[in-house]
Parts: C-alpha cells; structure tokens; sequence
C-alpha cells in the first residue's frame, strides 16, 4: 500500500493548495466537499476520489496545472488514488491485484476458461449432439438443463454479492459514516437522483464536460447512459424471466414480442451503443487528466460488456439454427466471467461513486461550522 499512501499524500498537497485559491469551486460536488475541510484524512481523500469524475474541467481552468511549480493536476492524482481504492476494498484482496495488474487479458483467459469449462461440462451431461443440432423451438435447455444453469449462475451471484458488500461497507466504514445513513430517504433520494442523471457529467450551462479533451461535449454522458440502462434493461429481462419460470410455471424460450425478450434487445443494443461510445472516446482523451495505469482495467470491462451484448444478440437471431448451441456457450462463458471479475474492475466505481455521493449529500445537510461551501 505504499504507493497508494503517496498518492494519498499527494492529493492531499494538491488539495491544500485548491482549498486556498477555491477558483473550481462551482465546478463539481469535489469542490464544496473539500471545503468543507480544513485539513484531509486518509479516508477524505478516498472519498473525494469517487466523488470526482474525472471530467478534466478543473484541470483546464486551474492556473497552478503543470507547468506552473505547483503542479495541481486533480482530476489524474483523483483517478489515481481511486484505483487504488477500487484494490484497497476489493475482498479478497488477491483477486483485485490480478485483475489490475493484467485488465483485458485476465478478463478475455478467464472468458475463454469458462467456455472450455462448459464445454467439458455439456460433454460429460451427454448434450453434446444437441450442442450441434437445431434445437427446437430454440429451447437451450436441451443442450444445458435450467438446474444447471440456476445452480451455476446462483452460486457466482452470491460470492459476487458477498464481494460488492464487504468493498462496500469497507468504503463506507473509511468515509466515518454511520451504517444508518445509507437508509435516510432525503440524502438517499438526492445521490440517487445525482447518479441516474449524471448531474456532474452536465458540466457548466449544461454543456457537458470537457472530456475526452477540453472541448465540452455531452457525448460521455449519454454514452454513460446507454451503457447504464441498457444494463438494466438486461438485468429487468432475467429478473422478469425468473419469475415467468418460477411463479407462471412459463418456461423459456420466450417469444420475439415478449416481455423478456423485448427487454433484452433493447438492452442488448444499448450496451452496444454505450460501451462502443464509451471506448472510442476513453482512446481519445487526455492522458494529463487520467491515470493511464487503469486503461487495462477500464478497457477489459468495456470490452467485456460489448462481448456480452454482441454475443447475447447473436444468440438470439440464431436460436433457430444449429449454431445455438455453440453460441449459448460463449454467451454463457462471457457473462459468467464478467460476473466474476464484477468486484474487482470498473464496475465498483459506480458502487463506490454513489456511496460518495451519499456521504456528499449527508454533510451537505450537516451544519459545516463555518467552513465555507454550502451551508
């Protein structure tokens, strides 16, 4: 942890030093949180990391950004001390640094892992002619049984829930709040409505934020949004297929009209649309304002939301044909190893970046003593 604890000191200094000047101050929800303090601790600093996002607007308005002595570059030593905090929380620790240290390859080997894995598995269940063969109606559960997959997927989505928690309440814990201010409707409702709006990726007059360069640009937000809901509405089609299966007794392959599948698609092409987006512009943007030893990780988990959503769409147009159960496979390989590598690559920062915006929102209701920002 030592090269996190020299960030951590750096951003300290750089922190001093923008809370005397104060010039940003309208910017982002950093600004007034920062002002809020008089000096910063170790757990300020991870919270005021996942409150930033990295927009790179401070970094182009402040006039002691590099060259100048005083080298204040906050949206980089931010980024930086944030991936460290993704390592600091993730449980267990080990799986974080393997996933930081070797991003898309990791991501792709365990992928390719998984798929070999279920190919042994279809294989040993006697399924392997089904593999090759049209299924009919569609139905892949001739070629890996509904028990097999639930138990599977079941098992994978609980160590995965059990991660985020344990990063969570770690984060949570670090920040000095208590457990019973995630649950207080008034904060809640505002860092959620922050969050699903992307509030701070507006940038000033609604323009958008000055990435992936410094011209202002709302591309990254809605290419956010794409990715953001697209997510759920793919998650929305398995929550509502579990209960066709599990309460109406209405067993998959559902139709083309149907809620699931109607779900999917459109969740299916908005995870296209997002990650695409989102990756051209990360290729594009300055490397002053980010902490390029995260392209790794941030690209793996683009990438692999881009192969899920390709993948899932493909299973789909072809669930009539004999390349269903290959297909199936992959698809099932390529979700379960985003699944696994959940906790320990870019997805967290979303967990941790409402959890700050939850803490953003308490103080901001909290008498500030006179410490300036709001009130």
């Amino acid at each position: 942890m030592q090269q996190l604890d020299d960030l951590v000191r750096e951003a300290q200094r750089t922190l001093t030093i923008c809370n005397a000047c104060r010039y940003c101050e309208g910017f982002c929800a950093v600004f007034p949180a920062m002002e809020r303090r008089l000096q910063f601790t170790p757990g300020d600093i991870h919270y005021l990391a996942n409150l930033c996002h990295n927009c790179g607007e401070c970094y182009y308005s402040c006039q002691y950004a590099p060259p100048n002595e005083f080298a204040v570059n906050i949206p980089q030593v931010l980024a930086q001390v944030r991936g460290g905090s993704y390592r600091r929380y993730a449980w267990p620790g080990p799986l974080a640094a393997l996933f930081d240290r070797n991003g898309l390859f990791a991501s792709l080997a365990l992928a390719v892992g998984i798929v070999g894995a279920l190919l042994i598995a279809v294989a040993v269940l006697g399924s392997w002619d089904a593999l090759l063969t049209p299924a009919a109606g569609g139905n892949f559960y001739q070629i890996i049984p509904h028990n097999v997959m639930a138990t599977a997927f079941g098992l994978v989505a609980l160590f995965v829930l059990l991660a985020l928690v344990i990063g969570f309440s770690r984060f949570w814990r670090d920040a000095e709040e208590a457990p019973g201010g995630i649950v207080q409707p008034g904060p809640l409702g505002q860092a959620l409505d922050d969050a699903l709006s992307l509030r701070y990726l507006h940038g000033n007059g609604n323009v958008g934020c000055t990435y992936p360069r410094d011209d202002q640009s709302n591309a990254r937000r809605w290419f956010h949004h794409f990715t953001f809901y697209g997510f759920m509405a793919c998650f929305a089609a398995t929550c509502v297929g579990t209960i066709y299966h599990y309460v109406f007794d209405w067993h998959a392959p559902y139709g083309l009209l149907s809620l699931p599948v109607i779900l999917g698609t459109l969740g299916g092409i908005g995870l296209v649309i997002g990650p695409a987006g989102l990756l051209y512009l990360k290729l594009q943007r300055d490397p002053n304002t980010a902490d390029v030893k995260q392209t790794g990780m941030d690209v793996a988990f683009i990438v692999q939301l881009l192969l899920t959503s390709i993948s899932g769409l493909a299973l789909l147009a072809f669930r009539e044909t004999s390349f269903l159960g290959l297909l199936l496979v992959i698809h099932l390989g390529i979700v379960m190893a985003l699944f696994v590598t959940l906790p320990y690559g870019k997805f967290v920062h979303g967990m941790y970046r409402l959890a700050a915006l939850l803490k953003n929102a308490l103080e901001a209701r909290r008498p500030n003593l006179g410490l300036g920002g709001e009130g």
